[in-house]
């Protein structure tokens, strides 16, 4: 799994650091970052719910190896 933040969507809600802040953080000017790009298997799920929580869908989520 690959996860990244379009930063042109982002609204800086912060719910997706509220459910997973291993993953993601805020930046000094208040949108999403990803911190780990490839998650470990552990937070997936969590990862999952950031995606389909964001307010402003800006989490996107691919399947690459």
């Amino acid at each position: 799994m690959k996860v990244r933040v379009d930063a042109s969507i982002c609204a800086g809600f912060g719910v997706c650091l509220g459910l997973s802040p291993e993953v993601f953080e805020l930046h000094e000017d208040g949108y999403a970052l990803v911190r780990i790009a490839e998650p470990p298997k552990e937070l997936e799920a969590v990862v999952r719910q950031a995606a389909n929580q964001c307010p402003s869908g800006a989490i996107s989520i691919s399947e690459d190896a």
